[in-house]
């Protein structure tokens, strides 16, 4: 007999310090003493945002205001196949409290206080480590100098994740930019150079071609991907990479004449997707709103990253 599929709404509440809640499953249920994400199973006629309002009022007792689609994680139980959706409320009114007989805990994704966590949630956790916004270097257009200064600066304001991109740069160049993250706690991505990453102790992002030849997952605590349409997002979720870059969402001066996806095309390819998504190309800063709502985890940025205002 075939196991049912379950649509499952899934919430991510999180604070503005960063903890995010989690609760654990009553006597009686499936994998009791087990921790989850709150949620509950999407009915019939509703749309897995309404479930997530639903249950979360159900549930917790809170309203929700302000929620972004994020990650969609298929997973298979011995009892049910499902298909969790996986929202991030980052504003809600009211208290949350258990009204099923949970218990609640806040947490952390670098260090969780809580466990065991259903299998189907451990994986969101390193997600949940990413900052919104992945830096892409530009350092042979501003040049050594101008660029130092402004890591430094964007380093101090916070910026966690940045993708080392130049080519033919002097090696004492990058050991400074590797320097730098590591002293600032920012992960530092090199991309399509895994023998660069191995020396710096950095993250791979592999480009298109390389995440087509790539038979499993490189040896890399943090491993990204380029992808640019459903295949290569279906091959980087295969390798099970911690996010991808999607581009290019929509026109850039970089690459003028290049067909660009639009929101409504990037939207429906991130509708099953069970990976990070950063949105690249024609975006600025003031845009990270509009790509979470089209499902983007967040937006990488070129030169705006280090724009100098």
């Amino acid at each position: 007999m075939s196991k049912q599929r379950v649509e499952v709404a899934a919430a991510v509440i999180e604070r503005p310090d960063g903890a995010f809640l989690m609760a654990s499953r009553p006597p009686g249920k499936v994998y009791a003493g087990w921790w989850e994400f709150p949620g509950g199973k999407v009915e019939a006629g509703e749309t897995a945002r309404q479930a997530l309002d639903r249950e979360l009022r159900e549930e917790l007792g809170i309203e929700v205001e302000e929620a972004w689609p994020w990650l969609n994680r298929a997973y298979s139980y011995p009892h049910a196949d499902v298909m969790l959706r996986f929202f991030r409320v980052t504003r809600w009114r009211g208290e949350p409290h258990p009204h099923e007989g949970q218990v609640f805990d806040w947490t952390r994704a670098e260090a969780p206080v809580v466990s065991p966590i259903l299998p189907a949630n451990g994986p969101v956790l390193k997600g949940l480590r990413l900052p919104l916004e992945y830096a892409i270097s530009d350092a042979a257009k501003l040049g050594p100098d101008t660029f130092l200064q402004r890591l430094d600066r964007r380093l101090a304001d916070g910026l966690k994740l940045m993708q080392w991109r130049e080519k033919g740069a002097p090696a004492d160049l990058v050991d400074q930019v590797a320097a730098r993250c590591k002293a600032a706690g920012a992960v530092l991505m090199c991309n399509g150079d895994a023998a660069l990453a191995g020396r710096l102790g950095a993250g791979l992002h592999l480009n298109s071609a390389q995440l087509a030849a790539s038979e499993q997952r490189p040896d890399f605590e943090w491993v990204a991907a380029s992808c640019h349409n459903a295949a290569e997002l279906h091959r980087a979720a295969e390798l099970e990479v911690d996010f991808v870059v999607l581009s290019p969402v929509l026109p850039t001066p970089s690459h003028p004449g290049e067909p660009a996806l639009g929101w409504p095309v990037f939207s429906e390819l991130l509708a099953d997707c069970p990976t990070p998504v950063f949105a690249l190309g024609g975006l600025g800063k003031g845009d990270l709103a509009l790509a979470r709502g089209h499902g983007a985890h967040g937006i990488a940025l070129k030169s705006q990253a280090w724009s100098a205002a």
